[in-house]
């Protein structure tokens, strides 16, 4: 008797399990433990087949939530962990990523600002299928965002939920899956300009009135493919016009909040000794003899002597440099008819390589050149020359072959 009286049912007379029971307004409810805490988990239905009240919306009933509680527990899953939205995911995420650079620093913040802004960002990561993944990219293209944002989103959001995968919150990364296929990529590719326009270009800039004095840095850029932020971090210290070496081992950078900034090169293969020709080395020499520097040099992080200043004394960034390629670029195409396509430093980079590979240099040697951490980057260009450019090897290789077939008999008849 005692036993039955300790026995709990609902309106039904179903025996209630243990942990189960009936709050006042009729909701069933289920207690558990997770680390010794109690947790909760609510249903209008005990069993799958209870009808759901009038007026209350569809959920699973309170036996299939504790099935779903049971596996989670028996896989040693926190439950309570897959309530996090996937904004709290992305800052939990982001909280483990110390030490980044400025600009990775801006591109966190720039997603975080985006997934705020949207549902996505508020709904439970335990919710989020791949087919949920692949319709908020998609979306965010229909409402303006480019490919490359698109890109940098997912960049933050798959690792994040690799990392609920790898805690034990998740068993699958709804990101897991290519981006190819699923946005459109409709970024403008960089292209390299043919030897041609980049003679043509030099030549305006050299007899320009206005735009004279920026021929060495254009040609420099054009002859050596250093990063912009490379070559306006440089400092005299870093030019050694007797060897013809220049030094990379850093790059100037200035943040958001307009600070300047001392940071490693891109990357490890990005420090490296330079050579340089004869007129790349009159190029700096110039620029040297030219230099207007301030009456108190700014030092920054300790590096002092850079080679171009502002009018407040603070050395030129990336942005003035792009905004005077910009106004060439314009002003060329303002008189005459054929028209320059977009030039930028990146630009007079790309070319640079570009040239190199149709020139046959070795493609480690020009990986070094360039500092590029992979050669795989390095043979993309190499993969990408055209029919122009294989028309023209065969015809130096072809031209190779008769000078040698040439020389062999010249050899047999003087035998």
């Amino acid at each position: 008797m005692g036993m039955r009286g300790n026995i709990r049912r609902d309106k039904k007379h179903r025996v209630l399990r243990a942990g189960e029971s009936i709050r006042s307004d009729g909701k069933y409810q289920f207690k558990y433990h997770v680390n010794g805490k109690p947790r909760f988990v609510y249903s209008w239905r005990l069993e799958p087949t209870d009808k759901l009240p009038a007026g209350k919306k569809p959920c699973l009933s309170l036996r299939e939530l504790e099935k779903k509680i049971g596996y989670d527990l028996d896989a040693q899953m926190d439950p309570m962990k897959k309530n996090l939205t996937v904004n709290e995911l992305v800052e939990r995420y982001l909280s483990t990523k110390t030490g980044v650079k400025p600009n990775t620093q801006a591109n966190y913040n720039f997603v975080r600002n985006i997934l705020k802004k949207c549902d996505f960002g508020e709904k439970k990561i335990s919710f989020i299928k791949t087919s949920d993944a692949k319709l908020f990219l998609i979306q965010l293209q229909k409402e303006g965002r480019g490919y490359s944002t698109v890109k940098t989103v997912r960049g933050v959001l798959r690792p994040a939920f690799q990392m609920a995968v790898d805690d034990d919150i998740l068993t699958k990364n709804p990101f897991g899956f290519q981006l190819a296929g699923i946005v459109v990529n409709d970024s403008v590719t960089r292209e390299a300009i043919s030897r041609e326009q980049m003679r043509q270009f030099l030549k305006f800039i050299h007899d320009d009135n206005c735009y004279c004095k920026y021929y060495e840095v254009v040609y420099i850029l054009f002859h050596t493919g250093m990063r912009i932020s490379e070559f306006y971090g440089l400092t005299l210290h870093d030019i050694d016009l007797e060897k013809r070496i220049v030094n990379i081992d850093h790059q100037l950078q200035r943040t958001s909040d307009m600070r300047y900034i001392i940071e490693p090169t891109k990357t490890n293969a990005g420090t490296r000794k330079l050579p340089i020709k004869e007129d790349v080395a009159r190029c700096f020499a110039t620029i040297i003899e030219d230099r207007a520097a301030p009456k108190n040099e700014k030092m920054i992080d300790g590096y002092t002597g850079f080679l171009f200043y502002d009018e407040n004394g603070m050395p030129l960034v990336a942005m003035h440099w792009e905004h005077r390629f910009n106004h060439m670029v314009k002003r060329y195409n303002e008189i005459y008819k054929i028209q320059m396509p977009n030039i930028t430093p990146h630009v007079c980079r790309h070319t640079y390589c570009s040239n190199q590979a149709k020139a046959g240099m070795n493609p480690k040697t020009l990986q070094y050149l360039m500092g590029h951490s992979e050669i795989g980057v390095t043979l993309d260009v190499y993969t990408h020359l055209g029919l122009e450019d294989a028309a023209a090897e065969l015809h130096r290789m072809e031209e190779v072959q008769n000078a040698r077939q040439e020389m062999n008999r010249t050899k047999d008849e003087a035998i």
